[in-house]
């Protein structure tokens, strides 16, 4: 959709599988060998009709098993970790920020307690809190994959400009049919 080149960022993208261990090796080895800026990690929420920015992911409660039917020993992500780690993206920031055509997007505190809030409380471990977890619906008619990959250039490009990867922007940059090619500043690497 074009990310890298608005705002020249080297993106690399993974398929991670639902799998509570192999998401634990693949995490750790995303932030020991990339060592990205910044990890965005996109996982679908089956009852979702909207986009949710997760703020903060959480180390207990993981009781469901995974496509293997595992479940983590005592439903804990690590432990003695702290109980939540905070994201320092302001979710609630980009929320409040971004306008995308025909689809509502929604601050969450709560990413459930499954393999993508496991994911991403792995990654905010790893990474010190620069990671970020959105959570969207199935793709369907009234969701189809062009408008998603759209949502998510301008979610992303807001992240970067929150977090402080990227150069300040005009609303109309946020707005899904309108950018401006010419505010260009190299960010560094997103992982999504």
């Amino acid at each position: 959709m074009g990310l890298e080149t608005d705002m020249e960022v080297e993106l690399r993208t993974l398929q991670l599988p639902v799998d509570y261990r192999e998401v634990k090796q693949r995490v750790t080895r995303i932030w020991k060998d990339f060592q990205p800026q910044l990890v965005v990690h996109v996982g679908v929420d089956t009852s979702a009709k909207a986009i949710f920015l997760e703020q903060c992911g959480k180390n207990h409660g993981y009781q469901d098993g995974d496509i293997q039917g595992f479940r983590p020993e005592g439903g804990v992500c690590l432990s003695g970790g702290p109980e939540v780690i905070v994201s320092r993206v302001s979710m609630k920031a980009v929320c409040k920020r971004v306008a995308i055509e025909d689809v509502e997007v929604i601050f969450s505190r709560d990413a459930g307690r499954y393999v993508c809030d496991y994911t991403y409380y792995l990654s905010l471990h790893h990474g010190n809190g620069h990671a970020a977890l959105i959570h969207v619906p199935p793709l369907s008619r009234g969701f189809p994959a062009s408008l998603l990959g759209k949502a998510l250039k301008v979610i992303i490009q807001e992240m970067l400009e929150v977090s402080g990867k990227a150069p300040a922007q005009s609303q109309d940059r946020r707005e899904l049919n309108h950018t401006d090619p010419t505010q260009r500043e190299p960010v560094g690497e997103c992982l999504l």
